[in-house]
């Protein structure tokens, strides 16, 4: 398995964020990244939400955020514990596809937040499989398909210690 370093988002990291949500592959499963950049760079300091860009032998090639599930209005997440923690993420860099990356970060960040917490929650799209694969390959269990708080599908599926 990859050794994967997860460094905190900065400000220099604007361009490399919004390159990378401009890839085919993440579209319609992020907003682009001129939309995308000011509601991550709201969040600089305000500790409600820790973003980290995610390297394997020194090259990044994903971004990674976890938060407090009761931190925003999320409807899909009002039956899990408190103290649980919601993750977002997308493997940005396209020659990291299909080479295990996906399962391998998403496992280390959620074995990392589960020394911490009681349970790691994600909420792909139900027509995201590649995201569900993924998920899936790094130990989370689907739940529940019910609407997020933009009335949209998701497949809630969550990791235990």
């Amino acid at each position: 398995m990859a050794d994967y370093l997860f460094r905190p988002l900065v400000p220099a990291d604007r361009a490399r964020i919004v390159a990378w949500l401009a890839q085919p592959h993440i579209g319609g499963w992020w907003q682009d990244g001129d939309t995308e950049w000011p509601l991550l760079a709201a969040e600089f300091g305000t500790g409600r939400c820790d973003m980290r860009v995610v390297e394997t032998g020194g090259v990044p090639f994903a971004f990674v955020q976890d938060y407090d599930v009761r931190t925003w209005p999320m409807p899909q997440y009002d039956d899990l514990p408190e103290g649980a923690r919601a993750m977002d993420t997308f493997l940005g860099n396209p020659a990291y596809i299909g080479r295990g990356h996906g399962a391998g970060y998403i496992r280390a960040r959620a074995d990392a937040l589960l020394a911490q917490f009681p349970l790691v929650a994600v909420d792909p799209s139900p027509e995201n499989t590649r995201a569900i694969r993924a998920y899936t390959a790094a130990g989370f269990v689907p739940r529940c398909t019910t609407p997020c708080e933009d009335g949209d599908p998701v497949t809630v599926m969550t990791r235990l210690h």
